[in-house]
Order: C-alpha cells, then sequence, then structure tokens
C-alpha cells in the first residue's frame, strides 16, 4: 500500500481519484491548494504525488518546484484539462514524472501510479544503495581518492587521518596539479593503473606534505570498471604506516629506507645516520665498494632532507672528459672555448637551492680539485671565459669506491679538499658483510622484475638460497640484481633454481658447502624441511630445493627419511 496525495481545487477530481486509488489498496489524502498541499507534504511522507497544474494562488509547476528545493524525491505527476507542449516541457524539467491530461480514466490512472511507484522503488533502492557505500566510504580510516580517465580528482572520503594533505577541497582538480610531498609517486601509480589497467602497490611511501608531519604511507591503486567492464578511472588508497615504521625502528626491525633495504644491525645504523644527516648542511662524502648503493644513498640524503623540492643534480666525474669537465660542473660563456658557440649553465648552477651528488669524486683533475675547494669554501664559482663569481647555494655530496687516504699519500688527491668533502663519511658495507639482508633484496627484485616482465615468479629455492647466503659477491647489491634478471629472463615456470642463473655463480666455489647438482645443500635436514613446506609433495620439493625428483628420491633413501607427518607438514 502505497500513500498518495493528490491536489486539485475541483471536488470531483479529488473524489475520482481518491476512489480509484483506494479500490486499487492505496492510502490518499488530498489537497485543495498549495498551501494546503505543502502542509499534508510535511504532515505525511508520501510515495506519489498528482497536482493539477492551476491551484488556488500558485500553479503545480511551482509546488513542483518547491518540492524539489526542499529535497522531496517522491514522483510527481502533472494533471490539467489544457495540455499543451510548453507546459509539458517545463513539468519535466522541474523533475515532473509524467503528464496525465483531464479527463482521466481509471485504466490511465492506474497504470501511471504502477509506473510511477515502481520507478520509485527502484530509485530508493539505488539510494539506500548510495547512503550504504557513502557510510562504509566515509567510515574507513584509509584516505580513499578516486579519479576519472583524464586524472581529475571525482571523490575524497572523510578519513580522520588526513595523509599527505589531500582532504575534499581537492575534487575537481587534476592530480598533478595537487602539492604532493611524495615526490609525486602516487601520481606515476595512478598513471600506471589508468594507463595499463592494472593494480599498483608501493610500500611504505615517505610522504612530507608542507604543513604536515612526515608520514609513511602503503599505496594502492587499483582500476574502476562499471558492469559492463567499462574502464572509467581509478582508486588510490592510501594507509598510514607511520606508527608502525617507528615501532620498527625501536625495535631495529626496519627493513627500508628511501629505496635502500636491509634488516642488518649494520644497514640499522645507516639508516639512522642518513636520517640524522638529511636535515644538516654538512658535506656528505659516501664511500664503498661498487655496486653498494651509493647513489641511492645521495637519493635519501635529498628527499629526506629540506631541500627535496629543489634540484639533486648527479655528475658521474669519471664519464666527463677533462677538457669538458670545468664547463660541465660550473658552465661557460659564449667564445669561452673552440666550439662554444653559445652559453651554458653549469651543473652546480643548475642544482641551486637543491643538492649535487658528485660519483666517483676521486677521478677528478687537480685543476678542477681546485676550482672545487673554493666552492666548498666560498659557495661561489667563475663560468669558463668569464670572471665574474656566481654564488651558489647547494649542498654537496660526493661518493667513491676509491681510498681517497690513499690517493692523498701518493699525491693525486688535494688533502684539504677531502677534509672539505668529508665532514661526515657514510660508509656503505659489502653485501658479504651483511648476508642477513640477502633474503630482504631477493624478496624485492623478484617482485620488481614480476611487474616489469609481467611474470608471476613465487621466488627462488633453497638451493639458490643456499647459493647466494654462500657466494662472496664481489659486485654486491648490483651483481644480485643483475643476476636474478637473468634468472627472469630464462625461467619459465614458478620457482628459480641454480639452472637459471647465470654461469659464473654456479660455477664459484663455495668452501665448507656441497651443493647437490641443482645447487642445493646435500643436508637431511634440508630435505625435511622442505618436505614439510609443501606438506609432502615430493615434485614440488625437487622444484623448491633445485634438483630433480630422482635425485630427491635417491636422497631420501639414502639418509632414510620418513615421510611427514600430518602434524610436521601443517607446523611447516
Amino acid at each position: 500500500m502505497a500513500r498518495i496525495l493528490v491536489i486539485d481545487d475541483e471536488e470531483s477530481i479529488r473524489f475520482t481519484f481518491e476512489s480509484f486509488l483506494a479500490e486499487a489498496g492505496h492510502q490518499v489524502v488530498c489537497a485543495t491548494g498549495y498551501d494546503e498541499a505543502l502542509t499534508r507534504l510535511s504532515e505525511t511522507e508520501c510515495d506519489l504525488v498528482f497536482s493539477d497544474i492551476i491551484l488556488e494562488g500558485k500553479t503545480g509547476l511551482e509546488f513542483l518546484r518547491e518540492c524539489r528545493a526542499c529535497g522531496e524525491s517522491c514522483p510527481v505527476v502533472m494533471i490539467t484539462g489544457y495540455p499543451d507542449v510548453e507546459t509539458a516541457s517545463e513539468a519535466v524539467r522541474l523533475g515532473a514524472f509524467d503528464y496525465l491530461p483531464k479527463p482521466v480514466e481509471m485504466e490511465a490512472l492506474l497504470h501511471i501510479t504502477a509506473l510511477a511507484l515502481q520507478h520509485k522503488r527502484v530509485t530508493d533502492e539505488k539510494e539506500r544503495y548510495r547512503s550504504h557505500l557513502e557510510a562504509i566510504f566515509r567510515s574507513v580510516e584509509d584516505t580513499i581518492v578516486t579519479v576519472d580517465n583524464d586524472m581529475v580528482v571525482t571523490e575524497v572520503n572523510d578519513a580522520p587521518k588526513g595523509i599527505c594533505g589531500i582532504d575534499r577541497r581537492a575534487i575537481g582538480q587534476e592530480v598533478k596539479s595537487l602539492e604532493l610531498g611524495c615526490r609525486g609517486k602516487c601520481l606515476e601509480a595512478l598513471r600506471d593503473t589508468i594507463d595499463n589497467k592494472r593494480s599498483v602497490k608501493v610500500p611504505r611511501l615517505e610522504c612530507r606534505h608542507p604543513g604536515c608531519p612526515p608520514q609513511i604511507v602503503n599505496l594502492s591503486t587499483y582500476p574502476l570498471r562499471d558492469r559492463r567492464g567499462s574502464f572509467s578511472g581509478a582508486v588510490m588508497v592510501m594507509r598510514d604506516e607511520t606508527r608502525v615504521v617507528r615501532l620498527e625502528q625501536e625495535l631495529c626491525e626496519r627493513q627500508r629506507l628511501d629505496n635502500i633495504l636491509g634488516k642488518s644491525r649494520r644497514m640499522q645504523k645507516l639508516f639512522s645516520l642518513i636520517e640524522a644527516l638529511a636535515d644538516v648542511e654538512s658535506t656528505v662524502l659516501i664511500t664503498g665498494e661498487s655496486g653498494t648503493g651509493k647513489e641511492l644513498v645521495a637519493d635519501a640524503l635529498h628527499h629526506l632532507g629540506a631541500r627535496r623540492h629543489k634540484p639533486l643534480v648527479k655528475v658521474n666525474c669519471s664519464a666527463l672528459s677533462e677538457s669538458l669537465v670545468e664547463s660541465e660542473l660550473f658552465g661557460h660563456v659564449k667564445g669561452a672555448f673552440t666550439g662554444a658557440a653559445r652559453e651554458r649553465v653549469g651543473r652546480f648552477q643548475r642544482a641551486s637551492g637543491g643538492t649535487i651528488f658528485l660519483d666517483e669524486i676521486g677521478d677528478l683533475s687537480p685543476k678542477v680539485q681546485a676550482s672545487l675547494l673554493r666552492v666548498l669554501q666560498e659557495r661561489e664559482f667563475e663560468r669558463v671565459g668569464d670572471s665574474t663569481p656566481i654564488t651558489v647555494d647547494v649542498r654537496v655530496i660526493a661518493a667513491t669506491h676509491k681510498d681517497l687516504q690513499e690517493k692523498v699519500r701518493l699525491g693525486g688527491f688535494r688533502e684539504d679538499l677531502l677534509y672539505r668533502l668529508k665532514v661526515v663519511e657514510v660508509t656503505l658495507p659489502p653485501l658479504r658483510e651483511r648476508r642477513e639482508d640477502i633474503p630482504v633484496m631477493v624478496e624485492h627484485f623478484v617482485a620488481k622484475f614480476n611487474r616489469k616482465m609481467k611474470r608471476n615468479v613465487a621466488g627462488i629455492s633453497t638451493g639458490v638460497e643456499a647459493l647466494f647466503m654462500e657466494y662472496a659477491w664481489p659486485g654486491n647489491v648490483r651483481e644480485l640484481e643483475h643476476a636474478l634478471e637473468h634468472a627472469f629472463v630464462v625461467c619459465h615456470q614458478d620457482t628459480i633454481t641454480t639452472s637459471h642463473l647465470p654461469p659464473h655463480l654456479t660455477n664459484a666455489t663455495h668452501p665448507g658447502v656441497t651443493f647437490l647438482a641443482g645447487g642445493a645443500k646435500v643436508t637431511p635436514q634440508a630435505i625435511v624441511e622442505t618436505l614439510g613446506k609443501t606438506a609432502g609433495n615430493k615434485k614440488r620439493a625437487a622444484q623448491l630445493l633445485g634438483i630433480d625428483r630422482k635425485t630427491l628420491y635417491r636422497n631420501i633413501a639414502k639418509y632414510k627419511i620418513p615421510e611427514p607427518t600430518r602434524d610436521h607438514a601443517a607446523c611447516q
């Protein structure tokens, strides 16, 4: 039974409508004019309204306009004895459900009543669904942002913890126009999702939005599709992990800082040192073997510091020719030397306000060392071919894999420049001295190459893990990354085994460790543990060990290894 309001100044019309509708099982309320109709509507929640166009004092169109202005959503059907196109179009424009001419026949009245009430039921269901979704959307503590295909923000929830300064004021703006404190990483993730129609996850992203305390967030983006599968944009979810990260720091269990990976005690100390140096202006010298990640430390020092919104200019000193190194660093004026057809801005000037990273600083010539010393002392330099000093505000970070003290002793490096550079020295340990970090790096690189090559490799076998933990890694982290990239290219299964590794790794000598033909350790314990992990599945166990099934069966018989019990397998 529906509640229906009938508004007409003719008693016979009101009686006819009430009789027909009551006979159909509906409850009918009547009103003779505009004011009485508004009173009835305020007193009774109606499911449908029939209103004459001509009312006492005002028109039915004015009543319809007032209903919509007050937020009343029930269907309104206009009735009149003098229908015309102009009146009908105006009624529809104002939101009338339909238009019913007089004289009204019972069949027509009941038909339009059924249609209007069905429309209201559908509308009410959609509104309930929308309000439930909105309640869920607004109750989630994570920040949720939706964008359309043009990267324009369409919705933002009212998360109690604002992340990255994004709130509902961002609706209608392009994401790239917002002040983002994550160096645009969320913009990159959204663009990847929209361009490639896939989800993207960015763990432990640092967000330093102006006016907000530093935050560490987990970022996820997902494509938005309608019921027909049409792509309509993307949704981004940001979860604040700052408290968890701080607890990890207190417990020395942090595994990442910016893009530097490691959970070992030495890396925890390194993370703390980098954070302490981030907001100071001291010149830093980063030392360590090739491939240890010196450039990543320079990135972290810049990105975590107050200069993060300014340029980070990188210079590979070993790649610059002797004749052009001064021009590259300090710039030159037109005609300064043969071939100087136009003025050039140097790297120091381009880095003004930010940071300049001088990689392989030990390869600079004595002449350039003298010029660099002046920049560090006076904060000014002269372009090649010009005598006018240029003052520069730039933080200097240098790196080398060479022993600069030895170069000073041999006369190849200025001692005064060395002490200017190493106000604070950050020394990166080689990978062989922090082997407990290898599993963390393997997990990271496997995820990276899965994304890059659109693969679904689960991980490495226990044989590969054992080999990695024993190998000396002369090329450090870079060599580990390249070894896994090589494995991804040749691996066509879900687990990387030693057969997929570069030959120089599998042919290397590993003192004190004996490997099977596939690279796995020949120990009963390794076989027992692997069988436990696979709940006794020998095919899967052989894959994880990096050996064939015949070799596994032979070693099970040799060591008299029993089948794992159900409880043992469950515990694994």
